[in-house]
């Protein structure tokens, strides 16, 4: 059988990463076809304990801006998170590179073109490859083509859109014809075109700059804008989190991690569409059904879980960072539930559901005031405050909601991160 194939070439890849689990071997195909490199180990956990060594989680944003200012040439010096004057000198020559007022201090637009630029840099890909060999500045050409990517200019910045290329007329042609031939209900108005909220976040930003900064929740003037601008910060700082664990996972590329985690998509398609439909504990109880059935571990999903986090995001694959979202909540971390309230709040990759996301928004929310570990913009104060009034503003316009459609069957990925 083919799964038998699959089960072989799989145990032969882990054989070489982590010694045999009977828990996995006792899980069948589905599990044994999830392991792709290992488990993961005590390595997350070590990751976990890196956090609680700063008192003040600003200091992960520092580290990744010293690390992009450093990758770009401009030195911050020892990346140890702490925004001195090395650093604010960099920042300086940065913005001064980039025709901005050098001023040591990073605004949100600033900061989402450098640290957006260092990320698709680790990630590389043709496109990457094409703009740093082609721009007489190296590297630093794809900070300009990015900025002019997402301020519409034409240029450079267009190569990054042949970074991952997909025949997709192609692939849509071929689903149309199988789809009109099997379906027992018409449909005359055709499949609806999924939002991309890459490129939405992408107008946000340039919103939230012309606007002098972010929303505060003393000054709510547009309640819907405010929870974008927390919605596409928040997604910013999944990417960045997943980018460090991908980092550390040994022995697979980054183009086949995004492979693996398309895995997360088909497997949790079903818990995504119930999000639009059931209220937050009836999903979150499914959910956690479906993490025991699985027999691994759950640092075992939660470690993969945030890379494919990441992973979604970055590749504008909703029903990947979703049903990793969902995941992690289900795991415990209802820091994460935030993320479901901007989805239902706003209809990327769920139906628009302002009366279901309130929920997950009071259990993130709730989270984070009780102590657990902020996952997004821990240094920005009245974050939670914001979001709730936000929320509550808007939860009057509640919408209807389409009936998604129904899951394939799948395997999940699982990475070993090591230090």
């Amino acid at each position: 059988m083919a799964s038998n194939k699959l089960i072989s070439g799989l145990a032969a890849l882990a054989i070489g990463l982590s010694p045999a689990s009977p828990a996995l071997a006792n899980a069948g195909d589905f599990v044994a076809g999830a392991i792709i490199g290992g488990v993961i180990g005590s390595a997350v956990t070590q990751q976990n304990r890196k956090k609680r060594y700063y008192r003040a989680q600003s200091t992960q944003e520092g580290r990744q801006i010293q690390s992009s200012l450093n990758y770009f040439g401009f030195n911050a010096g020892y990346v140890d998170g702490a925004l001195g004057q090395r650093s604010r000198t960099a920042i300086s020559s940065y913005q001064a590179y980039m025709g901005y007022t050098p001023t040591g201090y990073l605004n949100p637009f600033e900061q989402n073109i450098l640290l957006t630029s260092y990320q698709r840099a680790m990630v590389g890909g043709y496109g990457v490859n094409q703009v740093i060999s082609t721009s007489p500045d190296g590297r630093r050409g794809l900070l300009i083509a990015y900025r002019e990517e997402i301020t519409g200019g034409a240029g450079q910045g267009s190569t990054f859109a042949n970074t991952q290329p997909q025949p997709v007329e192609e692939q849509q042609e071929e689903v149309t014809k199988t789809t009109t031939s099997t379906s027992a209900l018409p449909s005359f108005l055709g499949e609806a075109q999924q939002q991309s909220l890459a490129s939405h976040c992408n107008k946000v930003s340039l919103l939230t700059n012309s606007n002098g900064g972010f929303t505060q929740a003393s000054a709510i003037t547009d309640a819907n804008f405010a929870l974008n601008e927390q919605f596409c910060l928040a997604r910013t700082y999944a990417i960045a989190s997943g980018e460090e664990l991908i980092s550390s996972v040994q022995g697979v590329t980054p183009a086949q991690i995004t492979q693996q985690c398309e895995a997360f998509g088909p497997v949790l398609k079903d818990y995504v569409a119930e999000m639009s439909l059931q209220p937050m504990n009836d999903v979150v109880k499914n959910v956690s059904g479906f993490v025991l059935s699985t027999g691994m571990s759950p640092a075992q999903l939660a470690g993969t879980a945030k890379i494919c986090l990441s992973v979604g995001y970055r590749t504008d694959n909703m029903d990947v960072a979703i049903g990793s979202g969902l995941l992690l909540v289900a795991l415990g971390d209802k820091v994460y539930a935030e993320l479901m309230g901007h989805h239902l709040s706003q209809g990327f990759g769920a139906s628009r559901r302002i009366d279901l996301a309130m929920d997950w928004y009071a259990a993130g929310l709730d989270a984070a005031e009780n102590g657990a570990t902020a996952a997004f913009a821990p240094s920005q104060p009245g974050r939670t405050e914001l979001i709730r009034a936000a929320a509550y503003q808007v939860s009057s316009g509640s919408s209807s909601l389409n009936k998604p459609e129904n899951p394939q069957a799948a395997a999940l990925p699982v990475f070993k991160v090591d230090n």
